[in-house]
This record gives C-alpha cells, structure tokens and sequence, in this order.
C-alpha cells in the first residue's frame, strides 16, 4: 500500500515555482493538482496566494507568476524587459507590424471570426498577417463558419494572452468609440 504523501503549503509554493521554472509554459492547475496529490480547488487558491506575492510592485522580482485561465506560468516581469532584450541579443525586429497588431486586435475583440471579416474591418487583405500570427501561435483556427466554402474561424491562444500580459479576455481594455473624439 502506497504511503500517502501530504505536503505543507509552503512546500507546494516551492513546488509550484519549481515546475514552472522548468516548464517554461503554461502548466495547468490540473496537472500541479496531480503533481501535489491534492485538489485543483487547493492549487487555485495556493497560486493565487502565491501570485499576490510575486507581483507585489514594491519588490520588483525579475519574474512574475502569471495565472492564464486554469492555468499558470512563471513570466519574465516587463519592466526588466529591455534589459533581458539586451543581455539576450533580441531585435526589435521581433515585434509585430502594425497591420498584424491590427489584425490581432479584431480577432481578440471579435473572436471567433473569418478572415473576410478581419478584411472587411480593415478594407485590405489581411492574408501574410493572419499567416504570421498563426505561425506565431497568438492565433489558431477555431472551427469553421457554417456556409457554402465553409471559411475557417480565428480566435486567440494562451501565448496571446502572455504575450499581451493579460490573466483573460476579460482583461482586454474597453473599446472606445473614435468617432466621438472628432
């Protein structure tokens, strides 16, 4: 008969932090659950304890626990950014385009969506940028619109929602209306 093994909450942090170092991704509260012979509902709370810890904006840690949903994962803090951008060698070329940034955009506002929708919002094709967000990973196809030609639908990914700093899609901001400002 296995011993059954019981761990204090201070050990579970530690394992947490552990396996999320070296996953490098996003580690489901599922699979921490399974690691730490406890309940998803435990682990929920034990990150959620832990993340308030980490992002404490007096201690300005180098990395910060960020909660994606039923999941986790341990992020570089961005104000450091430019510093890991540097010691790591990344160009500024990395970034997306402004017409990608756009096409995210819609796609994240709007999901799930076709790309003649993305098109008609924009009014230019948006092909090569839906290509680079899929290749990517910030987008993924979703399924497929229900009508003759049977187009694919776009919605965002969990790398979006890192990339972008955001826990959901809640966490987008408000959309305003432009034509108000003029």
């Amino acid at each position: 008969m296995d011993e059954e093994i019981v761990l204090t909450e201070y050990e579970m942090k530690r394992i947490i932090e552990a396996v999320l170092f070296a996953a490098g991704y996003p580690v489901t509260f599922d699979k921490l659950a399974e690691v730490l012979h406890t309940d998803v509902e435990t682990v929920e709370k034990i990150v959620k304890e832990y993340s308030d810890e980490y992002n404490k904006t007096e201690l300005a840690r180098g990395v910060q626990l960020l909660v994606l949903g039923k999941a986790c994962q341990l992020v570089t803090n961005e104000v450091f950014s430019e510093y890991v951008k540097e010691a790591l060698g990344v160009k500024e070329g990395g970034n997306l385009s402004r017409s990608s940034l756009e096409t995210i955009a819609i796609i994240a506002y709007n999901q799930p969506v076709t790309r003649m929708y993305v098109e008609q919002v924009r009014g230019v094709d948006s092909t090569y940028s839906i290509g680079i967000l899929l290749d990517r990973g910030l987008i993924k196809e979703v399924g497929r619109l229900d009508v003759p030609g049977r187009p694919h639908l776009y919605g965002t990914t969990e790398a979006f929602l890192r990339v972008f700093g955001l826990s959901s899609l809640d966490d987008l901001p408000p959309l305003t209306d432009r034509s108000e400002d003029q």
